[in-house]
């Protein structure tokens, strides 16, 4: 296609955007608070520059830690490196990242933005987080983040914008909110005709049974709908085929890089999660004591044996650390190997992973960095910067790039 632009507001790791890039749109800003996902942002800019460049060596060394992060990005242009605006949008300095926007656009040669996308951080709109603490649910600020996307969708004025958050939210409040950002949405710029949908990440190939909320816009004299998707769900993959190749560790093993343990399976080879050159890095686990591996085995045991999820009144007594029997009596789940895709990855595995069992007895363990990265359908060759913590935290809130590039597509199509 012709060369297409857009920017990523609230872009987290870049889960939205690789999506867009794959499909040959051009990033021109990010806008994302967090240090760690800028950082991991700016090294995926760079892998994509030194991809194009056939200087990809570069790239190796650095993830080999060969090279400082200093030394590796002496490598990048610093125009494309500056694309990513480490800074918080609030209603005082949102003017300021639109200067900021428009430099890069003018640094970068194009003419406009054609296409904005983003989705601000959905955990006030969760029905979980609600469940747990109902008055906040009202009153956190972070509902309102969505008038801070419409001010700068009115200022940056792109044909298409999309829009990406929880299914919560068309409840949330009551559905004020979501009814409130259909009419702020519509009537910004020169005002967009709005659609939505509640789209599931296993229709784009994803083996993860993750939902959200699409909203996407566009220009009134587009001649434009939103668009169908095909679904992918009835391919013949399993989980399994995401893990196979993943060598065999223990907890609080770190595999920082290495090499696979067997040739990689069509489902990574089809969906190019894992390419024949690439390295394996970020095989990381975190640590647990006895008590939890023990656990971990009783849920194993439980579904290889009979397909049945462990209920935490079915631990014994000596292993419980909770007195509440009577909610979340789910608290330990494994990644079930022999489905066709996973309950739903949430930032939450950054506090434990408890949720996040992986379904090999041997290694009794929560799932790794990577292992994770890839049920949200990372390519291997992503890497995300940051401690342990904070890159499981960057995973768990990302749309997962096979999503996204889906969308792309049809947006691609939409525009020319």
């Amino acid at each position: 296609m012709n060369e297409l632009t857009f920017i990523d507001l609230f872009a987290g790791a870049g889960g939205l955007s690789e999506g867009f890039i794959k499909k040959g749109f051009v990033p021109v800003s990010y806008i994302e608070k967090d240090i760690d996902s800028c950082f991991t942002i700016k090294t995926r800019l760079a892998y994509y520059y030194l991809k194009n460049n056939n200087k990809l060596d570069i790239y190796r060394k650095y993830i080999l830690r060969q090279i400082s992060r200093e030394d590796f990005y002496s490598y990048i242009p610093s125009e494309l490196l500056d694309r990513v605006i480490n800074q918080e949008i609030t209603e005082d300095n949102y003017v300021e990242i639109i200067n900021k926007i428009t430099n890069n656009l003018q640094i970068s040669g194009y003419k406009k933005i054609n296409v904005m996308i983003g989705g601000p951080p959905c955990q006030a709109y969760s029905i979980a987080a609600r469940s747990k603490n109902p008055c906040k649910g009202e009153t956190d600020p972070r509902n309102h983040l969505y008038e801070l996307y419409s001010m700068l969708l009115g200022k940056v004025k792109p044909d298409i914008f999309i829009f990406e958050n929880v299914p919560g939210l068309i409840t949330a409040g009551n559905g004020h909110f979501f009814n409130d950002i259909k009419k702020l949405f519509s009537e910004a710029g020169p005002g967009y005709t709005i659609d939505y949908r509640n789209l599931c990440a296993c229709d784009f190939g994803v083996l993860q049974n993750r939902k959200r909320i699409i909203l996407m816009g566009w220009k009134k004299e587009l001649n434009a709908g939103y668009p169908n998707f095909e679904s992918l769900a009835n391919e013949k993959w399993q989980v399994g085929d995401l893990l196979s190749d993943i060598p065999s560790i223990q907890p609080g093993d770190s595999l920082i890089h290495g090499e696979y343990a067997s040739e990689p399976s069509d489902y990574l080879i089809k969906h190019e999660i894992r390419k024949i050159d690439d390295i394996l890095t970020l095989h990381i686990a975190r640590s647990h004591n006895e008590r939890d591996r023990h656990i971990y085995k009783l849920v194993i045991e439980k579904w290889k044996k009979y397909r049945e999820r462990l209920k935490y009144t079915d631990v014994p007594q000596e292993y419980r650390t909770h007195k509440n029997i009577t909610s979340f009596l789910d608290r330990y789940k494994v990644v079930a190997d022999d489905l066709p895709f996973s309950h739903t990855v949430l930032a939450h595995i950054a506090k434990d992973g408890h949720y996040y069992i992986h379904p090999d007895i041997d290694q009794r363990r929560s799932l790794s960095v990577r292992e994770a990265a890839r049920l949200q359908s990372f390519p291997d060759n992503y890497y995300f910067e940051g401690s342990r913590t904070s890159t499981f935290r960057q995973i768990g809130n990302a749309v997962p790039p096979l999503v996204s590039q889906g969308i792309a597509e049809k947006i691609g199509e939409m525009l020319q």
